[in-house]
């Protein structure tokens, strides 16, 4: 039986996929002009799996001698850069001999050649003795670091205007970003490759995008035909709307459900099966989640994601570097853009409870102690229980964050976090620009009859600076549009007053009544 793969390439004899070429549709024209371009995606987006397939067919087809290897390996060298040739060198041939007939394969690279010549040496002499014109796919390029980066590039481009007999007739660099974001020492910015681009012969940057909606659905067709479980329609919808089309998830997800979960063949696969294997991932922070993670400390990304928690525009028009740190974290995979969001709501969740987790350690209140007998939430004793929290802890964890500027925010979603997990779910929505983060608690349960219900309660956080006028009115507002999206006749204004000394204490309520005619209880924190 056929899997869904969460670790490295597909196999189609193994794996459910769908077809990689479809993903690089303009890759074929490029390469029949003897283009150099770029191919750049988050990682686990199906990158080497489409290289191989695209590297398999161009030699199939008797035209090419087509090779996808990895630079990985030549991470380690660092700014050695004699050193990172030669273990490029060492992957491309290892690859060549169970990939390409005799006949195509390189070969003995001179180990005699200018400094920092050593690859362009062995590219042209491999050309020049090939039958076919070269077609290498340089996977993982950007593991590479400073001059053995600059190097690569540099001698790339060198051999350009020698293909296709000389030289390698199309080069491919694939990678986590863009080749303006490859990290080179270049004598400025570190991060940053500066005006001299080592490698302006590149004709297109392709970047390999998301599933569709229709495409998750295809994948999880092939499930469905191979052992008749079915995906029901609402759990397709909510698997592409919970990954956003992200591989990586959208199998994960699927694989979680299968294999994990183990649902009976003979049951269909529903939205609440998705929901469950969401929680699960989730809470199991595998690898892939665990790589976004561990960005989310870099300067670059905080100065992208903290504005996004806190609901204030980030630094557009501030410097020149902040559109290249949005580019920077959109390579990454955290963000998209036009509007700038979280890239999936998964992700959501990964990073709120990451940057959270101190405060929901401090969380000493048992889940259970809210439940009512009838296995709702004790929405009004969850609301008393964080203002108590709040006052006793809430300024000095607040202040603690990773992200300060998000502070109250983290605490509070850390305390939600902590006493409806396992039994509900929370759904986020930040309002970038707009100064508010919208929360929507669902949390399932049995009614008396037994068939299935879930309560639904909505909330609205927004933080009170100094300089800034009073919020409740806009918020108020703000929060009857997002009552009446939902369809709910009440919800829940948090407003945190961090004006200082201005501050209002300590924590007070009131009832109002919108606009709309929608009640809503107003807590000041």
């Amino acid at each position: 039986m056929k899997l869904f793969n969460t670790a490295g390439p597909c196999r189609p004899e193994m794996h459910y996929m769908l077809p990689p070429l479809r993903r690089i549709p303009e890759a074929i024209a490029l390469i029949e002009t003897m283009g150099y371009f770029v191919l750049h995606a988050p990682r686990q987006t199906g990158k080497t799996t489409a290289l191989r397939a695209l590297a398999e067919e161009l030699t199939a087809s008797g035209r090419y001698a087509a090779l996808q290897f990895s630079c990985e390996a030549g991470e380690v060298a660092g700014d050695d850069f004699e050193g990172a040739q030669r273990t490029i060198l060492a992957s491309l041939r290892s690859r060549a001999e169970t990939s390409l007939p005799p006949e195509l394969q390189p070969p003995p690279f001179s180990e005699v050649a200018p400094d920092g010549f050593l690859l362009y040496g062995a590219l042209k002499a491999w050309a020049e003795a090939c039958p076919r014109p070269l077609v290498l796919f340089f996977d993982e390029i950007d593991a590479l670091r400073g001059q053995s980066l600059l190097s690569v590039l540099r001698q790339l481009r060198a051999g350009y205007a020698e293909r296709p007999h000389a030289f390698p007739a199309s080069v491919v660099l694939c990678g986590l970003r863009d080749v303006r974001e490859y990290k080179v020492a270049s004598g400025g910015d570190p991060n940053r490759l500066g005006t001299s681009s080592p490698f302006n012969v590149k004709v297109a940057s392709l970047r390999l995008g998301n599933f569709s909606g229709e495409e998750v659905a295809e994948l999880y067709r092939q499930h469905t035909t191979e052992t008749g479980q079915v995906f029901t329609d609402e759990a397709v919808a909510h698997a592409f709307e919970v990954t956003g089309g992200q591989p990586w998830l959208v199998n994960a997800l699927a694989r979680e459900i299968v294999e994990v979960m183990r649902v009976p063949a003979t049951e269909p696969i529903t939205a609440a099966h998705v929901d469950a294997a969401k929680e699960r991932l989730i809470l199991a922070r595998q690898t892939h989640l665990d790589s976004l993670v561990a960005r989310l400390m870099e300067p670059r990304v905080r100065r992208v994601i903290e504005p996004m928690l806190v609901g204030v525009p980030g630094d557009e028009g501030a410097d020149v570097t902040y559109d290249d740190d949005v580019s920077y974290v959109r390579d990454l995979g955290l963000v998209l853009t036009r509007p700038l969001r979280i890239a999936n709501p998964i992700y959501k969740e990964v990073i709120v409870r990451v940057l959270g987790n101190k405060a929901e350690d401090q969380v000493m209140d048992e889940p259970r102690a809210f439940v009512l007998p009838d296995g709702r939430l004790a929405w009004r004793k969850l609301l008393r229980a964080f203002s108590r929290f709040w006052r006793e802890h809430g300024q000095a964890l607040a202040t603690r964050m990773p992200y300060p500027e998000a502070g109250p925010q983290l605490v509070l979603m850390a305390f939600l976090q902590r006493i409806v997990n396992g039994g509900g779910y929370i759904d986020r929505e930040y309002g970038v620009g707009r100064g508010r983060i919208d929360l929507l608690v669902r949390y399932p349960y049995r009614k008396p009859d037994g068939t299935r219900a879930e309560q639904r309660r909505a909330m609205e956080i927004k933080v009170w600076r100094r300089g800034q006028k009073n919020p409740l009115k806009k918020g108020l507002a703000q929060l009857d549009v997002y009552l009446g999206e939902l369809g709910l006749s009440r919800g829940t204004l948090w407003i945190f007053d961090a004006r200082g000394k201005l501050a209002r204490k300590p924590v007070r309520k009131e009832d109002v009544v919108t606009r709309g005619g929608r009640r809503v209880r107003v807590i000041w924190a």
